[in-house]
């Protein structure tokens, strides 16, 4: 067994960094790594010191035989990689080119295709494990037999789009050579080896796409690992990658741990099914209207809102608070803060809200403590400071506005005073919205117009200030304001004349429109 390590020589001491978590631990991989079964001289004498969490091992060698035997060798390799890379960085974009056309029907923007040359940290890294250092005399032989010395991954959505992309790679590639390599007429210096079972078992049981192929690119022969992988699968190997495998106090024959990962693959072969039976509802609305598909993405995420939450409030207070008509709100200001207007818009909003859903959904939420802002608080308008200073009067004080801003500043990262400053802003927006307004213009010039809106709007906000509740904000309220205010515009413009009988008599619709509102609303 080896592990990844970094070393450097001070004198005659080659000094080791392990971040090993125990001695016992460390003693085991240190004395199972290439360095130590290259030649018993390596273990007359070995000192661990400790600091922090890592162990530095300083091992008394002769330092030349080392030198000239193994990183003498490993220099040579990496040098030989560096000389090639522009070549190999070019051979390598001609491969991603290739297969980007190859799946271009398949793609339509489902699909992603990277492509990479080995680095040399990783180059180094796969010498020592595999002992090539032994086997190989010849940096250019290596570096030729190296199956991954170019990595190309097809990323696409779902598991079952592995299968498919696999199929039509085999359909691409249909024509056989004496080696055994499949390859199509179009391109004969591109080649798979599409003979072998598909997906294959890997080590730790689980299975992936891994597909040798190599390119002649100017008379040298240049191989490649193509893997195709889902989601699911990218965030599973980068678990494999970045947690078990660089973790040294990991082994394969931990029993608990092959089990406890065993377990998160299925969780994750459960979210794949998932995000696929979301995504053929979201195919079977495509002959709807827009406007209802906006309506449902609409709804699909302010449920997903609602669960997260209410989940985090049933573990944190033991109680569940009804509040979907606020988690309808915050949606619709999502949507807003995003400007997503066309299909496309709420789409990419829902995937890029979700991702944000998923890192807050890992975080811890206390409901009891209080909101602050870290400036004071600026209104651009007399409703808005109406509104808005109203709000913050209860903020602290009301726990459903309070749990209404603490979601939505948690979903919208940043600065929590700004986001109150937008989310009033958009308050404002939607009423002027829809309430009908416009039709004042047909009766009175611009300014007398907007003077005539901005006193309905203030009766509006005043109605709020008596209120004082996070109901006024919901749509059922929206849609009262609406019915109420549009009446008030129709009895102006059937009974007003003149802007001069508007500022003589304007006191009575304001108080009718006022008085209405508040039977409506409370």
């Amino acid at each position: 067994m080896s592990r990844p390590f970094q070393h450097v020589w001070k004198g005659h001491f080659l000094i080791i960094l392990f971040p090993a978590r125990s001695e016992l631990t460390l003693r085991r991989y240190v004395y199972q790594t290439p360095l130590f079964l290259l030649h018993p001289s390596m273990q007359d004498g070995i000192l661990i010191l400790i600091q922090g969490s890592f162990r530095l091992v300083m091992i008394i060698i002769r330092r030349g035989f080392m030198e000239l035997k193994l990183f003498d060798f490993i220099e040579n390799v990496t040098e030989y990689l560096e000389d090639s890379r522009n070549e190999l960085n070019v051979a390598s974009r001609d491969i991603r080119l290739y297969f980007e056309k190859v799946l271009e029907d398949y793609n339509e923007g489902s699909l992603n295709i990277n492509s990479r040359v080995k680095s040399t940290s990783s180059l180094k890294e796969k010498i020592l494990r595999n002992g090539y250092y032994k086997k190989y005399t010849s940096p250019q032989q290596l570096i030729s037999d190296l199956s991954d010395l170019i990595g190309i991954r097809i990323e696409c959505r779902f598991i079952e789009d592995e299968k498919e992309i696999c199929e039509l790679l085999k359909k691409h590639f249909h024509e056989q050579d004496e080696d055994g390599y499949f390859y199509n007429s179009t391109n004969k210096n591109i080649k798979l080896k599409l003979a072998g079972e598909q997906p294959q078992r890997q080590k730790n049981g689980f299975e992936i796409f891994r597909i040798d192929g190599y390119c002649q690119y100017e008379g040298n022969k240049i191989s490649f690992e193509l893997q195709i992988k889902s989601l699911v699968n990218i965030f599973w190997g980068e678990i494999e990658h970045k947690v078990i495998y660089k973790n040294n106090n990991y082994t394969l024959g931990d029993e608990f741990i092959k089990n406890l990962m065993t377990s998160i693959k299925k969780n994750l072969l459960m979210i794949d099914s998932q995000l696929l039976a979301v995504d053929n509802q979201i195919n079977k609305l495509d002959s709807i209207n827009p406007t209802n598909r906006k309506r449902q993405i609409q709804k699909l995420l302010s449920k997903i809102i609602y669960d997260i939450y209410s989940l985090k409030m049933e573990n944190n207070m033991g109680l569940i608070v009804d509040f979907k008509e606020s988690s309808d709100t915050i949606m619709k200001y999502i949507f807003r803060s995003n400007n997503a207007e066309e299909l496309g818009d709420y789409s990419e909003t829902l995937v890029k809200t979700l991702n944000r859903l998923n890192d807050v959904s890992r975080n811890h939420v206390c409901f009891t403590n209080e909101i602050t802002f870290e400036k004071d608080i600026y209104f651009q308008d007399e409703f808005s400071h109406m509104i808005g200073s109203t709000i913050l009067k209860s903020i602290n004080r009301d726990f459903n506005w309070n749990l209404f801003f603490r979601v939505l500043f948690e979903i919208q990262p940043g600065n929590n005073a700004e986001d109150f400053e937008n989310f009033i802003g958009f308050f404002k927006n939607l009423l002027e919205e829809n309430i009908n307004f416009v039709k004042l213009r047909s009766k009175f010039n611009s300014e007398e117009a907007g003077y005539i809106t901005n006193l309905l709007m203030k009766e509006i906000a005043y109605c709020f200030t008596q209120i004082d509740s996070i109901t006024f904000i919901y749509d059922r309220s929206i849609e009262e304001i609406k019915h109420v205010v549009d009446n008030t515009i129709d009895l102006i413009h059937r009974n007003i004349d003149s802007y001069q009988r508007w500022e003589k008599e304007h006191e009575v619709y304001l108080e009718m429109t006022g008085s209405k509102l508040l039977s409506k609303l409370t």
